[in-house]
């Protein structure tokens, strides 16, 4: 699902910068689907801890995620800027994503984005494939299709 539409002249690419917690993330804006307010989510048994529950988009059901809860942060608090990014993912169709707040659309070239090694004890790198530069300011780049593994469903 994701196309180029997010890489711009001389193989830039944009990133919505959120916020959650203290660090800022970025997300690949191709994957990006929309931006809703927090709203009520509707819990579901026996899910994994990090799935929060389903939302009502337009009539379409929507898994919800604490990315928090994912990478062992601590728990979501909802604020006003609290904010639930609607992902399409190339194999998991849609999702929601908690994120503390939404900061800004950044663009990066390929010069501004340097790769991280995995490291498979630490479980935000899962998720994480690269590290942008903006200014003074790092922004850790979410690898949006392994934010959801292989072995689970939503």
């Amino acid at each position: 699902m994701a196309s180029n539409m997010s890489v711009v002249e001389d193989g830039k690419k944009q990133f919505i910068v959120v916020k959650i917690g203290s660090e800022q993330y970025g997300i690949d804006i191709s994957y990006v689907d929309n931006i809703v307010r927090m709203q009520k989510i509707t819990r579901v048994p026996k899910a994994q801890s990090y799935f929060k529950g389903i939302i009502n988009l337009r009539g379409e059901i929507v898994p919800v995620m604490s990315i928090r809860t994912k990478m062992d942060l601590e728990p979501d608090v909802f604020t006003d800027v609290t904010r639930i990014i609607i992902l399409k993912l190339e194999e998991h169709g849609v999702l929601g994503l908690i994120v503390d707040e939404v900061k800004e659309v950044v663009t990066l070239g390929p010069d501004e984005i340097d790769k991280v090694a995995y490291d498979a004890k630490n479980n935000k790198s899962n998720f994480i494939n690269g590290v942008g530069k903006h200014g003074e300011e790092l922004i850790s780049l979410f690898d949006t299709n392994s934010i959801i593994d292989e072995s689970e469903n939503v």
